[in-house]
């Protein structure tokens, strides 16, 4: 019988997060797996064994004695090709990637539930972005009769505490070029040019935010048929986003292709704190309603980011474990919501979610407003 819980890198930094999240409701059935055993056992300890350690690669498919007694996996890792994620589907084995490289998870998407005899479900865009924003948006959506175009715009705070994985993944797309869905239709475009003024209410107020290759603008137009999709970022240091563009508009973030300055960026990025811990994500949609021209604004801050995203993918990880879907392979805005009950923000499954057991699991820490409405505070 399939009962435990693998979180593939799960004494990282937003891993060991999920484990302790998942180890409270589960104990004894959570293993925080990765390559270095040591860290794995040193990291079990600190839960007082409620989370145990596991070796494990996440470059090669979980093997079968093992996938008989895994009923979830969590990927925290970056991933290269899909063989990991179909062998676990194929077994019966749920799937969670809280990952954010849009090649990969579009590689999973394609994933045919009777072609691959997939067993089980996987869900993407698990995190704050993708996942929170896919969310946000697809809230924004049913405001309104037909939606023409959403932009999204994040703001990370530099004084927080970001995992290495996730500072390499943005230290490595500063340059980037990427496609983007734009009146149906797909173009390219650059990190951190085209800049819009985003306003992230309460004290934030404005910053220019900057085009950056989120996974979420390159599934939404899919999911939600939306014809325009962008989504920005910028830095709650308003100086650190201008020297970003700015190694971008003079051609000097190329130097990052070189290791050395690649890895010297990562770990100033890492190391040093140069604004607060405070992140924030603005959704603009826009459209028709009754028949006249119509738009919604929703956004939601907290602190820290890694906290928010580890809440995320617990919760949708409890709601894979106790009640699944029918195999196959969903994006998180196709089976959950957003519910903001009172004081309270909470994570929902949606009319498509399927059916079972009653579920709310609550975010902890999370504000969400909009526009036409007072704040509410969780």
């Amino acid at each position: 019988m399939k009962t435990d819980i693998v979180v593939i890198g799960g004494y990282g930094h937003v891993g060991s997060q999920i484990c302790r999240l998942l180890g409270a409701q589960h104990p004894g059935k959570v293993y925080a797996a990765g390559r270095n055993l040591n860290r794995a056992e040193e990291f079990s300890r600190s839960t007082g064994g409620y989370v145990k350690p596991l070796r494990l690669s996440a470059e090669k498919p979980l093997p079968p004695e093992l996938l008989g007694k895994v009923k979830l996996v969590v990927m925290c890792l970056d991933q290269q090709d899909t063989r990991l994620a179909e062998a676990c589907l194929q077994s019966g084995t749920h799937y969670v990637d809280v990952s954010a490289s849009g090649d990969f998870l579009t590689m999973l998407q394609r994933l045919d539930p009777v072609k691959h005899k997939l067993e089980a479900a996987a869900v993407l865009s698990v995190g704050l972005a993708p996942g929170l924003t896919n969310l946000l948006a697809a809230r924004a959506v049913q405001e309104l009769d037909h939606t023409e175009q959403i932009d999204i715009s994040i703001m990370l705070g530099l004084g927080d505490s970001h995992g290495q994985a996730a500072m390499e993944w943005t230290v490595d797309n500063l340059g980037a070029d990427f496609e983007i869905t734009e009146h149906g239709r797909p173009r390219t475009a650059s990190s951190f040019t085209e800049a819009k003024t985003a306003d992230f209410g309460f004290a934030l107020r404005t910053h220019r935010a900057y085009r950056f290759p989120f996974s979420d603008q390159m599934t939404l137009p899919q999911t939600l048929a939306v014809p325009s999709v962008s989504t920005r970022l910028c830095f709650d240091s308003r100086s650190m986003t201008s020297a970003a563009a700015l190694l971008r508009r003079t051609g000097l973030s190329r130097l990052l292709r070189n290791r050395m300055l690649r890895n010297l960026a990562v770990q100033a990025f890492t190391r040093f704190r140069f604004g607060s811990e405070r992140y924030a994500v603005k959704v603009d949609a826009c459209g028709m309603k009754d028949g006249i021209p119509a738009s919604r604004e929703y956004g939601i801050t907290g602190v820290h980011e890694a906290s928010i995203t580890a809440a995320t993918a617990a919760g949708v990880a409890l709601r894979l474990y106790e009640s699944a879907p029918s195999p196959g392979v969903y994006h998180i805005e196709q089976l959950f919501s957003l519910d903001a009950n009172g004081e309270q923000c909470s994570l929902i499954p949606s009319a498509s979610g399927g059916t079972g057991p009653s579920f709310r699991y609550p975010l902890d820490g999370l504000t969400i407003w909009t526009r036409s409405a007072r704040p509410s505070h969780a």
